[in-house]
């Protein structure tokens, strides 16, 4: 058996004793690979019950990685401090973990790599009209732009609560953004986000092609498609990124486990981090092996 870090996964809902369906092919190649696994209740712990949520992990082990669904800042924290009550010490800190989650903790690192961009704090609903030309001022006045929150967007939504065509069209601008606040509701996460639209070249369709990269300590140790986006077809291998620039940005950023998409801007070919995320809460595309990357988890 690997002496290593745990791997916390949530538990399925109805089943409280086994893996959640989504997480259980993960959480059987970590127990081929020698890891150990332990399972946290996600509802309990968004229903503030954090002490309820790991007690199916067993006391002393030490420390442990989460790898299941997103959970928000403050929740995370509860769950750190509910495990470091049984001895056991998340490797992604809570400051980390905010850091690499929501889009103003990692911006100005990556700030010239990705889209300009601008926020505003939730309020409790849609900013002002005052306040989002205010905004779309500060990045530039004008073009187009997209609109999420701290975490995510509602790009399936894309005409009607994520894509702004002009930013100088104040009354457009607020539509958009005021429909991405009541879609979103109490899932809104921190504040309103403006970025700088920029087109990505595309692969067999109308989508752009994005990657995420996988890394750990500062080092890719995989590559997946996007699990947004449909995977490439048979024999066509996932996009292999540059990560010339974006390595020492990882490095400058600081935070253990992380994920960064990466797509090309259509215009001049150059590789664009898209988002970047805690390799905790982010998505694995359908059919991808996870065993390089839980191997590089379980052995750090």
């Amino acid at each position: 058996m690997v002496n290593g870090p745990a791997i916390l996964l949530p538990c399925d809902p109805l089943a409280p004793h086994r893996t959640d369906g989504h997480f259980a092919d993960e959480a059987s190649v970590a127990r081929d690979l020698g890891g150990v696994t332990a399972l946290v209740d996600h509802d309990a712990l968004l229903a503030g019950d954090a002490a309820g949520a790991v007690r199916r992990v067993p006391r002393g082990l030490r420390a442990a990685w989460y790898r299941g669904w997103m959970v928000p800042s403050a929740a995370y924290a509860e769950l750190a401090r509910a495990l470091e009550d049984r001895g056991c010490t998340l490797l992604t800190t809570p400051g980390s973990y905010t850091a690499a989650h929501e889009l103003p903790g990692w911006y100005e690192v990556f700030e010239g790599a990705t889209p300009p961009s601008c926020w505003l704090p939730g309020v409790g609903g849609a900013p002002s009209y005052a306040d989002l030309a205010a905004a779309a001022g500060r990045l530039g006045g004008s073009g187009p732009a997209v609109v999420k929150d701290y975490v995510k967007s509602r790009k399936h939504e894309w005409g009607e609560a994520c894509f702004i065509p002009e930013l100088a069209d104040t009354a457009a601008l607020h539509r958009v953004v005021a429909r991405f606040v009541e879609l979103q509701g109490e899932d809104l996460a921190g504040g309103v986000v403006l970025r700088a639209f920029e087109p990505y070249a595309a692969s067999g369709g109308a989508r752009s092609e994005e990657s995420r990269v996988w890394w750990v300590d500062g080092e890719p140790v995989l590559v997946t498609a996007h699990p947004d986006w449909p995977s490439p077809p048979a024999g066509r291998p996932v996009a292999d990124p540059d990560l010339t620039g974006v390595r020492p940005l990882v490095h400058a950023l600081g935070c253990r486990f992380v994920t960064t998409d990466l797509a090309r801007r259509s215009d001049d070919g150059r590789w664009r981090v898209v988002e970047v995320g805690d390799g905790q809460v982010s998505d694995l595309p359908r059919g991808a092996d996870p065993a390089s990357l839980l191997a590089a988890l379980i052995t750090c």
